[in-house]
């Protein structure tokens, strides 16, 4: 390939000396090991593209699950139930971004089944509102959630909770709630027995272990509740929930005169969420180690080449060349490597990402194994979602440590002496 001779100086030569020159074994041997940084780039950067990715698939699944059952943003009473929650919920109806609201009781309580006793975390909800806020209805697998009517004491569980208690549909079982009743003897747990109803599997461990749902009216007589613990607010774009909440605080007058808070689903799983960030942000370092490792390689290439072109390095500066354009041809003979590697790794990394639900199965075919099992994952398939901003800056970061890894043999290269680098040719 011919080199166009209208480039400046500095370009024709560094491109020259990136195209694998064959005049001898050393120029091969530098051509190899400029190739090798160039595989170890383009892996580095691949494999950070890759794993960002099926790292945001998980996260993007694990919080598609919780808030299946959880909801994107809750307005409770601040001092126990809300009051005037017909009101909050018509103001919080007003906003845009608002699909539904439904209202909602919560208290801790205690289930028991012949010997086994779970602690649990009971909702009372309207199952004919509840579809407006959640998908608990369709992830009811025996029974279904408009069994929960007013009066029946029915319950619904959580099928990990079900098994633990060993009950099915239609059991019974026995509710005790915290507030107790005062007796001559002391105090005396309020008891209750419920009929199981249904049983649910969101998929996400924590809820199908914890969470049980009974009628509103249900809890609020259980629990001594004089009105709902709050309202769950469900909206368009889950991402939008701490904006849409702040927002939401300056409309309602029960929050502005603190009678009520509102908390978004990142507040209310804020370990959880703060957990993955972390997660996140060390995974990011240590790949990107790998591709700094990769992109110094770049520096024993350019001092083998300076080594090797002393000569011609000399020649060039008796014609005239000053050291700034010594550094150019170096700079840009590293830089075309580092960006041929971010460049063929970006490609590979984002063809992967994009298509890793087809790739995976292959391989698993192919090898007769299973990445994630059926029986621990709800999803037994790698999930995967690919971010533009991540392939971006994963790109800057690569492209970045190649320049930066071929200032000092450039620099190296514009301190040579051309009366000591001519002295034995």
């Amino acid at each position: 390939m011919s080199i166009d001779k209208s480039l400046p100086f500095e370009w024709r030569v560094g491109l020259r000396y990136t195209r694998a020159g064959r005049r001898n074994s050393r120029n091969r041997f530098i051509s190899f090991i400029s190739l090798i940084s160039m595989a170890g780039i383009a892996l580095g950067v691949a494999a950070l593209i890759i794993i960002m990715s099926i790292m945001n698939g998980f996260q993007k699944d694990v919080l598609d699950r919780m808030l299946s059952v959880m909801v994107h943003i809750e307005i409770s009473g601040s001092q126990g139930g809300l009051q005037h929650w017909q009101q909050v919920a018509e103001q919080t109806s007003r906003h845009s971004e608002v699909r539904g609201v439904a209202p909602y009781v919560v208290s801790q309580a205690m289930l028991m089944h012949g010997g086994a006793m779970r602690g649990v975390v009971v909702r009372g909800i309207l199952p004919e509102q509840e579809p407006k806020v959640s998908d608990l209805a369709a992830q009811t697998k025996l029974g279904r959630l408009g069994d929960l009517e007013t009066g029946s004491f029915n319950i619904a569980l959580g099928a990990d909770l079900a098994r633990s208690l060993g009950v099915r549909t239609g059991d019974k079982v026995t509710l005790i709630a915290p507030q107790g009743q005062v007796t001559p003897a002391g105090i005396i747990p309020r008891m209750r027995q419920f009929n199981v109803a249904a049983t649910f599997e969101s998929g996400h461990y924590q809820y199908d272990t914890t969470l049980a749902f009974i009628h509103l009216e249900d809890g609020q007589r259980m629990f001594r509740s004089d009105g709902p613990s709050g309202v769950r607010v469900k909206i368009e774009d889950l991402h939008r929930a701490p904006q849409v909440a702040a927002e939401l605080s300056a409309m309602i007058d029960s929050v502005k005169n603190g009678d009520a808070v509102v908390k978004d689903w990142s507040q209310q799983n804020r370990t959880w969420f703060a957990a993955v960030q972390v997660e996140k942000k060390m995974m990011f370092i240590i790949l990107a180690m790998v591709i700094a490792v990769a992109a110094f390689n770049l520096v024993s290439t350019l001092i083998m080449t300076v080594t090797e072109k002393q000569a011609d390095i000399a020649i060039l500066r008796t014609l005239g060349a000053s050291p700034f354009s010594i550094m150019k041809i170096f700079m840009i003979q590293g830089g075309l490597v580092g960006l041929l590697g971010t460049a063929i790794g970006l490609l590979g990394g984002v063809l992967v990402a994009l298509n890793i639900s087809v790739i995976v199965p292959f391989f698993e075919r192919l090898f007769g194994f299973q990445i994630l099992s059926s029986e621990l994952f709800v999803n037994s398939t790698l999930p995967s979602d690919m971010h533009w901003p991540d392939v971006l800056v994963v790109s800057a970061i690569a492209v970045v440590l190649a320049f930066v890894a071929t200032l000092y043999p450039s620099r190296r290269a514009s301190l040579i002496n051309p009366a000591e680098a001519l002295r034995y040719e």
